[in-house]
C-alpha cells in the first residue's frame, strides 16, 4: 500500500470512528442518569485548583456540547483531508479532555486504540512540520502500527497463561454474557472442543500478530482475520465502537508490513 493511500485511507475511517462516537456521546446524556460530571467530579484533585474551577465550567451541558460539536466537525473535516496540525492537536486535547469526563475510558480498549490514531495523527503533523510531510507520516503510521500490533501480541499472550482460556472454558463464559442473553443449551459454542479450538485460535492469531510487518500478504490476513473478529465481537456484545477503531489502524500495519527496512 503506497503511503499516499494508506494516508487517505486512514484519515476517513478515523474520521469516521470519531464521528460515531461523538454522536453517541451527544445521544447518551439524554440517556444516563449514573455518570453525571457531579458526581464524577469527585474524583478530580482539589489541586491545583484552577484545573478542577475550569473542568467544571467546561462540563457543564452548554460548554460540553460545543466541545463535541468541535469533535464533531473536525471529524468530517479529517474524512475531507483537510485537517493540518491546529486540527490534529484539538483532536489529541479533546480526547483527554473526554478520558477526564469518563474516569479515563468511556468504551475500554477502543478509547486507547482511538487515542493511538489520533496520537498517530498529531506526531505526523508535528515531525512533519519540523522535516517534510512523508517522514512526518511514515512516523505516525509506524507509531500506530506498532500500538496496534502490541495491543493484539500482549493480549494473545495474556490469554496463552490463562487456564481457562487455554480449556475454551472462557470463551464460552464470554459468550453467555452477550447482548441476547446467554448461548442456547444446545449451542455449538457449549461443545468443549469447539470452544477450545475457536480459543487457541484466536489465541495464537493474537500472539503472532507481530509477524504481520514481515510480508504485506500477511498483513492482509492478520487484518483481514482481525475485522472478522472485531466484527463478531459487535454482534454478540454490540461494541460497535471496537471494529471501527481497530479498523482505522489497519492502513497503518498494512503499509508498515509493505515497507522496505
Amino acid at each position: 500500500m503506497s503511503l499516499t493511500l494508506a494516508i487517505r485511507i486512514f484519515e476517513v475511517l478515523l474520521g469516521w470512528s470519531l464521528l460515531l462516537q461523538t454522536l453517541e456521546y451527544l445521544r447518551v446524556q439524554s440517556l444516563d442518569r449514573v455518570a453525571v460530571w457531579p458526581i464524577l467530579q469527585q474524583e478530580i484533585p482539589t489541586r491545583p485548583a484552577w484545573i478542577k474551577f475550569c473542568l467544571n465550567k467546561l462540563f457543564q451541558p452548554r460548554p460540553y456540547k460545543a466541545l463535541l460539536g468541535l469533535r464533531l466537525a473536525l471529524a468530517i473535516a479529517l474524512m475531507l483531508g483537510h485537517i493540518g496540525l491546529i486540527g490534529a492537536l484539538l483532536l489529541f486535547l479533546i480526547a483527554m479532555l473526554l478520558l477526564l469526563r469518563w474516569r479515563g475510558a468511556f468504551n475500554g480498549g477502543s478509547d486507547f486504540m482511538t487515542l493511538v490514531a489520533i496520537t498517530g495523527l498529531l506526531l505526523a503533523h508535528i515531525v512533519g512540520s519540523l522535516t517534510d510531510s512523508p517522514l512526518g507520516w511514515r512516523a505516525g503510521l509506524w507509531y500506530i502500527s506498532l500500538q496496534t500490533i502490541s495491543s493484539y501480541f500482549v493480549s494473545g499472550w495474556v490469554k496463552l497463561m490463562r487456564p481457562e482460556w487455554r480449556s475454551g472454558r472462557a470463551m464460552t463464559l464470554f459468550l453467555d454474557t452477550g447482548v441476547y442473553g446467554p448461548l442456547p443449551a444446545k449451542s455449538i459454542f457449549r461443545n468443549p472442543t469447539v470452544a477450545r479450538i475457536c480459543s487457541w485460535s484466536f489465541t495464537v492469531w493474537e500472539g503472532c500478530f507481530p509477524i504481520a510487518l514481515l510480508d504485506v500478504r500477511l498483513a492482509w490476513m492478520f487484518c483481514a482475520v482481525a475485522a472478522l473478529f472485531h466484527f463478531l465481537v459487535f454482534v454478540f456484545f454490540g461494541l460497535n465502537r471496537f471494529f471501527w477503531a481497530w479498523t482505522a489502524t489497519f492502513p497503518a500495519v498494512l503499509y508498515c508490513s509493505g515497507a522496505k527496512w
